[in-house]
């Protein structure tokens, strides 16, 4: 398990509330009590994890275990690889050795091509000039664009508020990106990490995620993800260090509201506690709930104009789960061109089916549609219609197995939508209620709806709320040029 630092609670220490048991909630509830602090964590859900989690699946090919959604994280993303390590779950969330995406396309002359997005260890941008030169999805010329495009993509300052107006699609057009460039790099790559296509994505949102992803360092974007179900990771290994860090830990309990009292602590009423409990006060209050809920536990005069949190919009995010009576993938991943499908990874091992028994060669692919507006409300049996020849297409050793089961699961509010103008609506941690603070990836992060957002946010929020109590603190993550942390009064 991750280590901590040695907590400094003194017989009077201060208390902190955290309300919220996602990724956010849990590392500031870490942070917090890493600080000193004695910590309460509330969540309504039975589990850790927010919208990042298992469940149990009692299917005809065997008991699984499935995560809702597939979930990735790239080099970059130090909050969440700090996460990682903090839970004592690193090695159950590997990265690639080195960043190495196969896209097959499925309208190749003769039938589907596979061409591959990877890295060597040349310095930026020359890493990735050898992938680009011979991805066979582009034209000589429009490859030629692309690399000047991304030159031009590299000088923009993602912090820069005039770019958060401009959508990413006109950003590209006026740069000579063709249709199909578009599709095949820019939305490969952007659908999945900003769930918005390159219209509905906002430049300076854009700008970040391939600025710090694939021109920051080499290996930025090299890919990592969970061989563990995401509960083991985000629920039971995160509880454990909660408990281990002295964080009371309160789920199935929902917080109704939230109030100063007259000595400038906050009090929170609480449904699901036994009716005697008095409210459950604390000289700070972190919100880590999504934006809508935030907005109705918010107290008059916390924010200049909380209406701005509930024109925040959300977008979907579908997930089509595919058991073969067996194997029609041999790579983990791939992602996809000339069909409905984008992402599709090998869940196998990780959902338990390997082991389940009278599983036999049965293999489970997880099929991840992002910005699913189209799909997210469609019937299952029009899910299935619509999906399985096109993984035929994809995978011609699926046209002759048997499909031994089918399900979805569906996200409608799966994240933020990185429109144009969002972050003029995001909120930053502190509140102008001394001592109240958000968290949540929705929250003015820098960052898109990600994993490695909502840990950002509940550190943020966690440094914000120990500055109000004056206590010294360290930065967990690496500084920008990898330099050791810094402590801050």
């Amino acid at each position: 398990m991750g280590s901590a630092p040695a907590a400094r609670r003194g017989p009077a220490g201060r208390g902190a509330l955290v309300i919220g048991g996602g990724l956010a909630g849990t590392a500031a509830a870490l942070e917090l009590a890493d600080a000193g602090l004695r910590v309460t964590l509330v969540e309504g859900r039975p589990r850790l994890g927010g919208l990042a989690f298992s469940f149990h699946r009692s299917s005809p090919a065997g008991e699984l275990t499935v995560d809702n959604g597939q979930h990735v994280h790239l080099r970059c993303c130090t909050a969440y690889q700090w996460f990682l390590d903090r839970v004592g779950a690193a090695r159950l969330a590997p990265l690639q050795g080195r960043l190495d995406i196969p896209v097959l396309d499925a309208r190749g002359r003769a039938g589907r091509r596979l061409g591959r997005l990877r890295r060597t260890a040349l310095p930026v941008p020359l890493h990735l000039s050898r992938s680009l030169a011979t991805y066979p999805h582009l034209s000589l010329a429009e490859r030629a664009q692309v690399g000047r495009a991304a030159l031009a993509l590299g000088r923009l300052d993602p912090q820069d508020p005039a770019l958060d107006g401009v959508d990413f699609a006109s950003w590209l057009r006026r740069h000579g990106q063709s249709p199909r460039a578009v599709e095949a790099l820019w939305d490969l790559v952007g659908v999945a990490t900003l769930n918005a296509t390159a219209p509905n994505a906002s430049l300076g949102l854009a700008a970040m995620v391939f600025k710090t992803g694939l021109l920051s360092r080499p290996d930025a974007a090299d890919i990592g993800w969970a061989r563990a179900p995401l509960g083991e990771l985000h629920h039971t290994r995160a509880h454990r260090a909660l408990d281990a860090a002295g964080v009371t830990t309160e789920l199935r309990t929902r917080v109704t509201a939230v109030t100063r009292t007259p000595g400038g602590r906050w009090s929170v009423a609480m449904a699901g506690r036994p009716g005697e409990e008095p409210p459950a006060e604390a000289d700070v209050l972190v919100l880590a709930v999504p934006q809508r809920e935030a907005h109705a536990l918010l107290p008059d005069g916390a924010l200049k104009d909380p209406g701005k949190l509930l024109r925040i919009g959300t977008a979907p995010i579908l997930n089509l789960h595919v058991i073969y009576d067996r194997t029609v993938l041999r790579r983990p991943f791939f992602a996809a061109l000339g069909s409905p499908v984008q992402w599709v990874f090998d869940r196998t091992d990780a959902s338990g089916l390997r082991a389940a028994p009278g599983a036999g060669d049965s293999q489970y692919l997880a099929v991840s549609q992002s910005a699913a507006y189209d799909d997210i409300d469609r019937p299952v049996a029009e899910l299935r219609d619509r999906y399985l020849p096109e993984l035929e297409r994809l995978l011609p050793v699926a046209r002759g197995a048997a499909v031994r089961d089918f399900f979805v699961t569906r996200e409608r509010t799966a994240t933020f939508a990185p429109v144009p103008g969002v972050g003029l609506l995001r909120p930053s941690a502190p509140t102008d209620a001394p001592g109240l603070y958000l968290a949540g990836a929705w929250t003015a992060t820098g960052w898109p709806a990600t994993m490695e957002g909502a840990v950002r946010s509940g550190l943020s929020a966690a440094r914000a709320a120990l500055g109000h109590l004056g206590r010294p603190h360290v930065n967990p993550l690496p500084a920008p040029g990898g330099e050791s942390p810094k402590e801050a009064a």
